[in-house]
């Protein structure tokens, strides 16, 4: 499912979530600038790799350019992909000027941050050895689908179904749109442990960015914002 609009107009402009989509394009640009072989560098020195961020191994010293612990941070604003980035930013696009509308300019930017570093959490700690770097705006970005989920489930979202060579296009409640989201992270998790096999999506992250976002909500919204607020 592919959102594109909601119906929920924020009360102020979006700033922070303007200037991190901003961020995250132009690394990717400087990615791409770098070469393939350069960017792949970029990649691991820069990227969330767990058995160096849990101190089970350590990087060459010409790649080790950032402490281990950055790499929280670093490799949230880093992609693999094309297709990868527009995810993302459509994502946070979308969901998130309400749930930065709702705590104010300052508190979401820690919010976003404190969601990522959740989400690299939750992906490391399960498998220390791995050494597959992990980059991506995923996980902060699913943070605040957990929090618009608590925040604005009746807003209705405007989603491309892509059903084979049909795409429908249909006004989906938000609380239906990221609730079958977050079912879809935790089966394909699921699928993935069962078979064994490891795979190019971080779904650990996403589902821990999730829980974040829903449980920091609360504590960060402004008081007059109300949690499950009613349809306009």
């Amino acid at each position: 499912m592919i959102p594109l609009h909601d119906d929920n107009p924020a009360a102020s402009k979006p700033l922070v979530t303007a200037l991190l989509l901003v961020a995250c394009v132009l690394v990717f640009v400087w990615q791409l600038s770098l070469g393939a072989r350069a960017g792949r560098y970029a990649m691991v020195s820069l990227g969330l790799i767990p058995s160096v961020l849990l101190g089970r191994t350590e990087l060459p010293a010409e790649l080790s350019v950032v402490a281990p612990p950055l790499t929280m941070l670093t490799s949230m604003f880093m992609h693999g992909g094309w297709l990868h980035l527009i995810g993302n930013m459509l994502f946070l696009w979308v969901f998130a000027d309400n749930v930065e509308d709702s705590m104010g300019h300052g508190r979401f930017i820690a919010f976003y941050l404190m969601c990522g570093i959740a989400a690299a959490l939750a992906q490391a700690l399960p498998n220390p050895e791995s050494t597959i770097p992990m980059v991506g705006a995923s996980g902060a970005v699913s943070g605040v689908l957990g929090a618009y989920l608590l925040l604005y489930p009746h807003a209705r979202v405007l989603t491309v179904i892509p059903l084979g060579i049909w795409f429908p296009v249909m006004r989906i409640p938000a609380g239906i749109l990221l609730t079958l989201w977050f079912a879809l992270q935790l089966l394909s998790n699921w699928l993935m442990q069962a078979s064994g096999k490891g795979g190019g999506v971080a779904f650990r992250a996403h589902i821990g960015g999730f829980v974040a976002g829903m449980l920091l909500i609360p504590l960060m919204k402004r008081p007059r914002v109300r949690l499950w607020a009613p349809p306009r």
